[in-house]
C-alpha cells in the first residue's frame, strides 16, 4: 500500500446466486442441488482462510444464504438478489474509498462493483484483463440466464438497465482483454468483435505474455484490474471451478501472466472468482448431523 494513494481494501463477497442453475446441476451433480449452488460461498470462505493476512481493511458484502429473490426476472436468474447485493457492495466500497481492491469471490459477477469503482476513479487510465475460459458477455437476451456470465457486459455498459444504473462508470470495450478464452456459446462469441474487445486464446500466451503486454501498452493505461476465474487453469491439470475446462492455461502460465501484468502497471483491482472447493464440500456433507459440530439446520 502506498499511503499517498489511499488504502487497499480486501473485499470478501461470497455471492453464489449469479451462477445459472442449469450449469450448477450439470457440473456439480455429485452434490445435492442446494449444496452445489452455494459452493461459491464456501470457496470465498476458504480463500479468506488460506490467503496471507491483509495490510489494510477487510470488508464482507452481506450475502443471503436463503432462496429469497432467486427467481428469473427480465432474463436474469436471481436478478432481485444480485441487484440488491451489488448495491450493498458499492456502498461498502464507497465507505472505504480504496485505491486498490482485492476481491475474494464468489462467482464472476463479484468483479462488477470493484472494477466499476476504479473505472470512476481512474477513468481512461484503467484497463481490465479478464482471465477466464469464458467471455462473460451474455445479456438478458442471450440463452444463458446466469448473471455471472453477464459480468463483462455490465462493465462495458451493456445488459440489464437495473444493474447498469447502479454502476458509477463503465469501461470502454477497447480497454478490456479476455485472456485464456476458449469456451463460449454461439450467441455470445460474435459480441467480442461487435463490441470491440480484445481476446487472447490460451495458445497465444503459452510461450510469452508479450502479446498481452503489447496490447496493454497500446491502450496507454497504467492501472490494470485483473479478474482471475480459476476455471482458466487447464482442468487436465486440476479442476478448480464448477466444471471441467480442458486445454486452458496451465497454473504456471497463469502465474507468469499475472506476474508480468504486475510488473507492467499499478494493479488496482484483483479478483479471484469461481472457486469450488470440492473436498471441503464433501467433508461438510460427511459431517452433517455429527454431534457437537452441527447446527440445528444440519440435523
Amino acid at each position: 500500500m502506498t499511503d499517498h494513494e489511499g488504502v487497499d481494501l480486501r473485499l470478501v463477497w461470497p455471492q453464489w446466486q449469479g451462477a445459472g442453475s442449469s450449469s450448477v446441476k450439470q457440473f456439480a451433480s455429485e452434490f445435492p442441488f442446494d449444496v452445489a449452488r452455494r459452493g461459491y460461498a464456501v470457496g470465498s470462505a476458504v480463500l479468506e482462510a488460506v490467503l496471507p493476512p491483509h495490510d489494510g481493511p477487510t470488508a464482507t458484502v452481506p450475502v443471503t444464504m436463503s432462496d429469497e429473490g432467486i427467481e428469473l426476472r427480465d432474463g436474469v436468474e436471481a436478478k432481485e438478489v444480485v441487484v440488491e447485493q451489488l448495491a450493498r457492495a458499492l456502498e461498502i466500497i464507497r465507505q472505504h474509498d480504496p485505491a486498490r481492491i482485492a476481491t475474494l469471490g464468489g462467482e464472476c459477477a463479484v468483479s462488477v462493483a470493484p472494477f466499476a469503482e476504479p473505472a470512476r476513479r481512474y477513468g481512461d487510465d484503467l484497463a481490465v484483463i479478464w482471465i477466464d475460459s469464458h467471455p462473460d458477455l451474455d445479456t438478458p437476451d442471450t440463452e444463458y440466464e446466469g448473471y455471472h456470465a453477464m459480468a463483462v457486459s455490465a462493465l462495458i455498459g451493456q445488459g440489464d438497465p437495473d444493474v447498469l444504473k447502479l454502476l458509477p462508470a463503465a469501461v470502454s470495450p477497447d480497454r478490456v482483454a479476455l485472456v485464456g478464452l476458449h469456451s463460449w456459446q454461439d450467441d455470445v462469441f460474435p459480441k467480442i468483435a461487435e463490441w470491440g474487445l480484445k481476446a487472447f486464446a490460451p495458445d497465444e500466451l503459452r510461450e510469452s505474455s508479450r502479446p498481452l503486454l503489447d496490447w496493454l501498452a497500446a491502450t496507454g493505461c497504467s492501472r490494470p484490474a485483473i479478474h482471475f476465474d480459476v476455471d482458466t487453469v487447464d482442468s487436465d491439470e486440476i479442476v478448480l471451478g464448477l466444471g471441467p475446462e480442458p486445454d486452458g492455461l496451465t497454473s504456471g502460465e497463469v502465474r507468469r501472466v499475472v506476474d508480468d501484468l504486475k510488473g507492467a502497471g499499478d494493479v488496482v483491482g484483483f479478483t479471484i472468482a469461481e472457486f469450488i472447493p470440492r473436498q471441503v464440500m464433501h467433508l461438510r456433507q460427511i459431517l452433517r448431523g455429527f454431534p457437537l459440530v452441527s447446527g440445528a439446520a444440519a440435523d
